[in-house]
């Protein structure tokens, strides 16, 4: 297949996968460029916050740490996607429905030339379209709530746990995850994290706090009928839960 100097990134978990994927690419597509083969929800994010926007993504829909859409919902505009999916013919019909490219796992190197061919033909005048196409997709699927988190410490990736996280707090222009041991920024608003909890077990008590229940050890009335906790780890200020919070807080705390 002719190549159009196309440059690709892979977001898969699996590094076999991933590796025979960009094997199966290079043999259709000679001169493709692969930029990038991610594992994460949480790396994708750092990597597509660095780089330019690339012609196309092979985009896994279930990773360990969420969900492909988790990643699109970060993209101003989408470049050509296709995703790969071992999801049941529920999810397949939603592609179809939508006019969205996919590969059912384990790929077949024909259906890839295939969608490569089709990729090909898309029209410019078509881009509005396949944008929007995409918006209809995302709401077909709901992200799921966050199991890990990966956090960049130099140039290295560390993951996380979301059971091993205590709280969340945004301070000097940063959001931070706290662990047992030590706080470590990470690349999300707390709007953005609220939505990807689970509400059980983590509560957004103000403007600067997620809470996890467990991390709690008193809570003490406070002026201005707001509640005053003390958590573990223990913060280095007050943490304090807002006046408009605290009816929601006492109902979730079982106070």
């Amino acid at each position: 297949m002719k190549s159009l100097g196309m440059k690709l990134v892979i977001i898969e978990d699996e590094a076999l996968s991933a590796k025979r994927l960009a094997k199966m690419i290079t043999e259709i597509v000679p001169n493709a460029q692969i930029l990038a083969k991610l594992e994460s929800v949480s790396e994708s994010l750092v990597w597509f916050k660095e780089n330019p926007k690339p012609d196309l993504i092979f985009l896994d829909i279930q990773l360990n740490d969420g969900s492909g859409f988790d990643i699109l919902k970060a993209l101003s505009d989408y470049p050509k996607i296709i995703f790969t999916t071992a999801y049941e013919q529920y999810a397949l019909d939603a592609f179809k429905h939508n006019s969205i490219d996919y590969l059912l796992k384990p790929i077949d190197a024909s259906e890839l030339k295939s969608t490569f061919e089709k990729l090909a033909n898309i029209k410019a005048t078509e881009t509005t379209q396949y944008q929007e196409n995409i918006d209809n997709l995302k709401s077909q699927f709901p992200s799921g709530v966050r199991e890990r988190f990966l956090v960049k410490i130099g140039p290295q990736f560390k993951s996380i746990a979301t059971n091993d996280i205590k709280y969340f707090f945004y301070s000097d222009g940063l959001t931070y995850l706290q662990t047992e041991e030590s706080a470590l920024p990470i690349d999300y608003t707390l709007d953005q994290l609220k939505d990807e909890l689970d509400p059980k077990l983590f509560f957004r008590i103000n403007r600067q706090f997620i809470i996890k229940i467990s991390s709690i050890k008193e809570i003490h009335s406070y002026f201005n009928s707001r509640l005053l906790l003390t958590l573990s780890p223990t913060f280095k200020e007050e943490v304090i839960v807002s006046r408009e919070r605290v009816l929601n807080f006492k109902i979730w705390a079982g106070m």
